[in-house]
């Protein structure tokens, strides 16, 4: 895909249904908008534990009932969660009550790396709920079988068998399919240079990039694409997706905000679109409407980028 397109996440942390349905209804509205998107985790990853965080995959079959227009999924689902089959079902259910409009977003999950931050928060939510933290390795094989189980699953019109390295599984069967044939688009992130975009060189139609600058994005592009070479598949053939955050305020001189103001957010997503990015998902933090996004953001990048 060339084109350029745009899309809304509202992280589910802090906010209840009432008011990501307003916003997901804004931006049906909205037609700068194509695409909206949730996150997946169980608990707040950072503050209280005891905060507000609705489950994606249940919520996301609530708001494909409650719009038309848009497509929609998870960025990205963590694989450690669900067992694959049952995500396979999951999935063709949302994109039925959807009517065709799901991306499968998928990812390999937490695991077990060196960084302590990082691992003392993916024990925060997965020991709440019995998950197992893995390797990386683990992880990412899992996440490469569990692409190819999803869509058997969608394209098998009779139970099968699948015997892999960490899935076994006897009859395996979904039924009904997703509208979507062969099935909904997948859309992988990952960022690891070595093994796990060799992952989404494999499988991925759309590349969620876990990056936040231009030059980042552009050199793990540029690691993808070898990935592809490597395996023979067309690097074009993989949209590229990446998400920008940003507040509708601009950071005060001299500040270090964690997030850009709207001029930053203008420049770094013409940036993005500049070493190949097509699929710009935004984050707002605090934005006060979702036109608002529209006309501040979108539009004037969309008058360098048509």
């Amino acid at each position: 895909m060339d084109r350029v397109s745009f899309g809304i996440k509202t992280s589910q942390a802090g906010l209840t249904y009432d008011q990501i349905l307003r916003t997901w209804r804004e931006a049906e509205a909205v037609p700068e908008f194509e695409h909206a998107w949730l996150w997946d985790h169980l608990v707040p990853l950072r503050g209280e534990v005891t905060g507000a965080a609705l489950e994606a995959w249940t919520l996301l079959a609530g708001l494909a009932a409650q719009t038309s227009r848009l497509r929609l999924g998870v960025i990205v689902t963590s694989n450690r969660i669900r067992p694959p089959a049952v995500l396979a079902k999951m999935a063709a259910t949302v994109d039925i009550i959807a009517g065709g409009r799901l991306v499968f977003g998928i990812g390999a999950g937490g695991s077990a790396l060196n960084d302590p931050a990082y691992r003392e928060m993916v024990h925060r939510e997965y020991d709440a709920f019995g998950i197992d933290v893995v390797t990386p390795v683990e992880a990412l094989t899992a996440l490469s079988e569990t692409c190819d189980l999803v869509r058997k699953l969608w394209a098998e019109d009779k139970p099968f068998d699948f015997d892999g390295q960490c899935y076994r599984l006897r009859g395996a069967i979904c039924e009904p399919k997703p509208v979507q044939r062969p099935g909904p688009p997948i859309m992988i992130g990952a960022g690891g240079e070595r093994s796990a975009l060799r992952v989404v060189a494999r499988h991925a139609d759309i590349w969620a990039s876990p990056t936040f600058t231009a030059a980042d994005f552009r050199r793990k592009s540029a690691v993808l694409d070898d990935h592809c070479a490597a395996i023979g598949r067309d690097p074009a053939e993989i949209t590229r997706s990446v998400q920008v955050f940003f507040t509708p305020q601009e950071p005060a001189q001299g500040s270090s905000p964690r997030f850009p103001g709207p001029a930053g957010a203008r420049e770094l997503l013409a940036e993005l679109i500049d070493a190949g990015a097509r699929h710009l998902v935004l984050a707002p933090v605090g934005a006060p409407s979702m036109q608002w996004v529209a006309d501040e953001i979108i539009r004037p990048v969309q008058t360098l980028h048509p």
